[in-house]
């Protein structure tokens, strides 16, 4: 019998708020192997919603089934209400749900701003007319401008894609996605991969895409000082499974979560009692 998650405080007074994105009971299985197990999740509008998990926990494929890389098995997946269980990739995009991977998606040998541009354009009623006047894509080139000043790159537009350190591609990668207007953020691991000195760069721009007040951010992230000093709430995933959700505070206090995913054979030093996010250290493990 699967057991039920700790429900903890989301949203304090303001239960009302408005869902965004909203699974219900979502599963799936891979050969009787069952990834994601009646996952139910709230998101409210203009959040920062960080999953958490060992390895193997299920984090990656849910953000498959959310943006139409898998269908669930079980399970709906609603977007402002609307069901877009089982939609194409491309059908989701179009509703508002950008996706990043672990891995930097690019056109190497594209500038940055060409990389941007092409990305805003996809989303515009020229979408395949590569070839057209330039004056006529002068909307695309301000759209991707602005991404590329929001994740600070206003000054690279001219460089190659192949050129960028790791860090300044997944810069890229995320306005790319700013350049497709999305509602809906989903970061998968933004921070991997990254030397010590790139992340306090990523995390700069995730704080300005939440500070803008325009987007809600869905992030899978194991490096536990970001989750706790960013995050509105988070859900905490196990096998396959919400075991815990929360605000940073309650999930480091969480006895639960400590057992499954946090605590001292985890490679963290967990202070007694309620936490603040300061109390943790460790970088969390890696995996799907």
């Amino acid at each position: 019998m699967r057991p039920e998650p700790v429900r903890l405080s989301l949203e304090g007074d303001d239960v009302r708020a408005e869902i965004l994105l909203e699974t219900q009971e979502v599963s799936i299985s891979f050969g009787g192997l069952a990834a994601n197990r009646g996952i139910s999740m709230k998101v409210p509008a203009r959040t920062l919603r960080t999953v958490i998990g060992p390895n193997g926990a299920g984090k990656t494929t849910l953000f498959n089934l959310i943006s139409g890389i898998y269908k669930p098995t079980s399970g709906r997946v609603l977007f402002k209400g609307e069901d877009i269980t089982g939609l194409p990739p491309h059908q989701i995009a179009r509703r508002g749900i950008g996706r990043s991977f672990q891995l930097t998606n690019l056109f190497p040998e594209l500038t940055v701003l060409e990389n941007v541009r092409l990305a805003a354009q996809a989303r515009g009623r020229h979408s395949w007319h590569f070839w057209r006047r330039a004056e006529s894509l002068a909307e695309y080139r301000e759209a991707a401008e602005a991404a590329l000043e929001t994740v600070g790159m206003q000054d690279r537009t001219r460089v190659l894609a192949r050129e960028l350190a790791h860090g300044e591609k997944r810069k890229l990668e995320i306005a790319m996605l700013l350049a497709l207007d999305p509602e809906l953020l989903l970061l998968d691991e933004p921070t991997a991969g990254m030397s010590r000195e790139e992340v306090p760069g990523i995390i700069a721009v995730i704080e300005r895409i939440r500070a803008q007040g325009k987007r809600t951010i869905l992030m899978v992230e194991h490096k536990m000082d970001i989750v706790l000093g960013i995050s509105d709430a988070i859900t905490v995933l196990a096998e396959g499974t919400v075991i815990a959700e929360g605000s940073p505070q309650e999930i480091v206090a969480n006895e639960r979560v400590q057992a499954a995913y946090l605590g001292a054979s985890h490679g963290y030093a967990l202070a007694a009692g309620p936490a603040a996010a300061g109390e943790v250290s460790g970088s969390g493990a890696a995996g799907a």
